[in-house]
This record gives structure tokens, C-alpha cells and sequence, in this order.
């Protein structure tokens, strides 16, 4: 311990007479070492670590000394080059374990609501297929006969496309095979009409980062649903808008969708994914 405390105080080794204070002081300092090699593309020589961290080389080496006894850190012996360690990675796997999507989706529907000024909601893939979860009305609302834990179908709505193009095929063929049916037994037009064009559907929502649906949920209604991943690169809720044909930009990289997409893609950065 008494190495560790070495380690972890400031440069010049001396403990200021406020001892909370110069602790806090020097774990912040130590941890933009920590931050420069979890940004870092590899391993780092010392002296561009230290100059990342923007701190001298012997300053940076004393808590690099303390990080690697504590696994945080790991030097290689043959390049000499620093990386993070396996105590570093228990605590990220740590973090990411923690980490709610749901609820820090529903955090932040409520700035993302004035940005595009439609209805939002969060749907998740729940026991029988996307179902709703959390709901957040415009005050310019259309009226949707939809409520929350109502399961959304998979070609006739942007969620339930959204999802199907995201979760292993196996886990949905059943499904899809069902509404193919009723759709064909309908005469419906507006969606799929074999697997075939169910697979250049799905294709389509993966290129596109998105699925679209414009009047074919809901008659007069366009809807939106962008996906949310994890850090092991699962979709594990969509983000939800719909809205009037008459007052809802429904063009690609639009109004709403493109804040739809980066809201997207900043929670599933938050939530670990580096895709």
C-alpha cells in the first residue's frame, strides 16, 4: 500500500497538508494516463503516453509503476510499449454490465422529443417479438391506437423491420413465415410478398442504418425506428418516432431522422459499441 500511495501522489513526491484533497488531486492526474490508452489505437511508448497525458515521462512512470502492480496497466518486455490491463478490462466488462439502455433511453427522449417535435417511444425485443416499453407524446400528437406492451409486427412496421433486420434469422423465420401469410391472404401490396423480398428488405435496413414506413402501420402515419446496440454489437432497443404524412419529414438524413440517428448512435457508443 505504501507503494501505492507513492504512486498515486503528485510528481514531486511531496504530500500537500490537505491529504483528501492531494489524493483526489493525483488520482485525477493518474487516471489521464489511464484515459490516454483507452483512446489509444495500441500500445504507447512511454514517452507518447506521457506527452498525450501532457505530463513528464518520470511523472508519468511513477504512475505507471503503481498502475501495473495494481493490473491496470501491462508493459510489454519486448517493445517496452504500455497498454491497459486486465484489471482495466474487469472494470470496464464491470461498468458495461451495469449499464441500463432502456433507462438512459428514456433519459434522453425528452431533448431528442424537442428536436424533432414527434411522438418517440423505446421498444425492446421482449418474449413474442418488439414490443413497446416506454412512450413519450408530442403535444402535436396524432392519435395511434398503440400502447405500451403492444408487440409491433415485423414487416408492417419500422420497429418491427428494424428489428428483423437485427436479430439472428432462426430466432424470427416462424414469424416472418406467419405474416407473409396473412399479408398474402390480405392482398396487402404495401409490404413483402415472399422471403425473397424480405431479405432485400432487411438488407436495405441495415445499409440504411434505419426502417421507414410510410403509410403502412397506420394509414397517414410515417414512422421511424433506429437501432441501439450493445458492446458485444446486440440491438437492444430501437428508438421510435412517428408522426401526420402531413407534418413529419420523412426524408432519409431528414429532420427527424437524422437526429434519430445520431441519438442512436450516442447511446450505443455510451453503452459500449464500437461498430
Amino acid at each position: 500500500m505504501d507503494e501505492l500511495r507513492a504512486g498515486l501522489q503528485d510528481s514531486d513526491g511531496a504530500a500537500p497538508p490537505d491529504r483528501e484533497r492531494a489524493g483526489i488531486q493525483s488520482v485525477e492526474v493518474g487516471f489521464a494516463l489511464l484515459d490516454v490508452l483507452a483512446a489509444a489505437a495500441g500500445p504507447l511508448m512511454l514517452r507518447d503516453l506521457a506527452a498525450a497525458a501532457d505530463m513528464s515521462a518520470a511523472k508519468a512512470h511513477r504512475y505507471l509503476v503503481s498502475f501495473q502492480r495494481l493490473g491496470l496497466v501491462l508493459q510489454d518486455a519486448a517493445t517496452t510499449r504500455y497498454d491497459l490491463g486486465p484489471a482495466a478490462l474487469r472494470l470496464g466488462l464491470a461498468s458495461l454490465s451495469r449499464l441500463d439502455g432502456v433507462q438512459m433511453g428514456r433519459e434522453r427522449l425528452p431533448a431528442l422529443l424537442e428536436q424533432v417535435g414527434h411522438t418517440l417511444a423505446l421498444a425492446v425485443w421482449g418474449n413474442h417479438g418488439p414490443t413497446i416499453v416506454h412512450w413519450e407524446e408530442s403535444p402535436q400528437a396524432v392519435t395511434v391506437n398503440l400502447r405500451l406492451g403492444d408487440v409491433m409486427p415485423l414487416l408492417s412496421s419500422a420497429t418491427g423491420r428494424c428489428f428483423a433486420a437485427h436479430v439472428p434469422r432462426d430466432a424470427i423465420l416462424p414469424m416472418l413465415k406467419d405474416e407473409l401469410a396473412r399479408a398474402q391472404k390480405a392482398g396487402r401490396t404495401d409490404v413483402p410478398a415472399s422471403m425473397a423480398e424480405v431479405t432485400t428488405l432487411l438488407d436495405e435496413v441495415r445499409a440504411r442504418g434505419a426502417a421507414r414506413v410510410v403509410d403502412t402501420l397506420l394509414p397517414g402515419i410515417v414512422g421511424f425506428c433506429v437501432p441501439v446496440f450493445d458492446s458485444d454489437g446486440h440491438m437492444v432497443l430501437g428508438i421510435v418516432t412517428l408522426g401526420s404524412v402531413a407534418t413529419f419529414d420523412a426524408a432519409w438524413g431528414g429532420a427527424v431522422h437524422g437526429p434519430l440517428a445520431r441519438a442512436a448512435a450516442q447511446l450505443s457508443a455510451d453503452l459500449g459499441y464500437a461498430g
